[in-house]
């Protein structure tokens, strides 16, 4: 059985650490000898996701990931996060993320996402998070 903590605790610090100005160290860090990407808008490998969020930060240099949740099993591990792209605009509440990591050997090989803009306003009072 995986160590579902450790994995974890891998996907929070690769996440957190890219997002937060250092994509090259999380991918140093984290990611086995492959990077399978399923967003049909990205490529495979460590050079694409790198780029990726280099030129995110770049368009918002102050954005805030904030990790809600995060599940394991197996070799799986799944985190729901709030992407603010602009704190504290209100005409940019930013986008809702469900992630889904597959991990080998405690490190990161292959992901899938879901995303989807936050409504400034909804049909219910629950929030996305």
């Amino acid at each position: 059985m995986p160590d579902l903590e450790r994995n974890k605790q891998v996907v929070v610090d690769y996440y957190q650490t890219a997002f937060g100005g250092n994509p090259e160290k999380a991918v140093n860090d984290h990611f086995g000898d492959r990077y399978i990407q399923h967003n049909p808008d990205a490529a495979d490998g460590p050079e694409a996701f790198t780029g990726f969020v280099t030129w995110l930060r770049g368009e918002y240099p102050n954005l805030k990931l904030d990790i809600k949740r995060v599940i394991a099993e197996g070799d799986m591990v799944v985190t729901h996060s709030h992407l603010d792209l602009e704190p504290g605009n209100p005409d940019n509440p930013g986008r809702a993320l469900a992630d889904f990591f597959r991990l080998e050997n405690g490190k990161v090989v292959e992901h899938w996402d879901v995303i989807q803009d936050v409504p400034k306003t909804a049909a219910n009072n629950n929030g996305m998070f």
